[in-house]
């Protein structure tokens, strides 16, 4: 069996200021730090001592961290890769959560969604952002080791997803994969007779001892 662990970043301190995130490099907080050693201990104990393990991460800060702290424990050096970064906003990255909202255009309920502008300048649109994603999972899956860490965004994760369950870029116009929120992580099997691909999105988030 095949097995990904997907991680979304723990707490950073763009979550508690109340900012844009996207690739504004914010960094984990304190609290983010200590949930990020409970993500690596966590799949320390999921992944055999013996087992192969590749890890790949966004390359921006809380995501870097965060992976070279699992990777620490793994004895594995991340790969990074900035194909698995968050949405850019464009001009509204690291501004307040109000500037964003006074100026997004949601998309239409019907029609082009992939392409949609959002109203803010230099932001990705939903289809740069999925053919990101599903390049970067695309280069993964041929590398083919048995246990893989892919440490990514909350945004990110839904494409993450929908490019393991093989789901046409095309039709993901209104697909939203969710987790537990910062620092879950989510596991996606394939096994070695149907291949069928199988995905837990609750599947743990780590608790974090005082």
């Amino acid at each position: 069996m095949r097995t990904l662990y997907v991680v979304t970043h723990p707490e950073a301190t763009h979550h508690v200021d109340g900012l844009v995130g996207g690739w504004y490099d914010s960094e984990l907080t304190p609290a983010g730090t200590r949930a990020a050693a409970a993500i690596a201990a966590s799949l320390r104990a999921r992944i055999p001592e013996d087992a192969e393990v590749e890890l790949f991460s966004s390359d921006l800060r809380r995501t870097a961290r965060t992976a070279g702290v699992v990777g620490d424990l793994l004895g594995v050096a991340p790969v990074f890769d900035e194909r698995l970064r968050e949405k850019s906003y464009g001009e509204a990255e690291g501004k307040p959560q109000e500037w964003l909202a006074e100026r997004f255009v949601p998309p239409p309920v019907a029609g082009e969604r992939m392409r949609h502008d959002e109203g803010v300048p230099h932001a990705e649109t939903k289809d740069a952002f999925a053919r990101r994603v599903y390049a970067v999972m695309a280069a993964i899956e041929e590398r083919r080791c048995e246990h893989q860490v892919v440490v990514t965004h909350g945004g990110a994760l839904t494409f993450v997803v929908a490019a393991w369950i093989r789901m046409p870029v095309e039709s993901a116009g209104h697909v939203e994969f969710r987790a537990g929120g910062p620092g879950s992580v989510v596991v996606l099997h394939e096994d070695d007779r149907f291949h069928n691909r199988r995905v837990h999105l609750d599947a743990f988030v780590p608790h974090i001892n005082a």
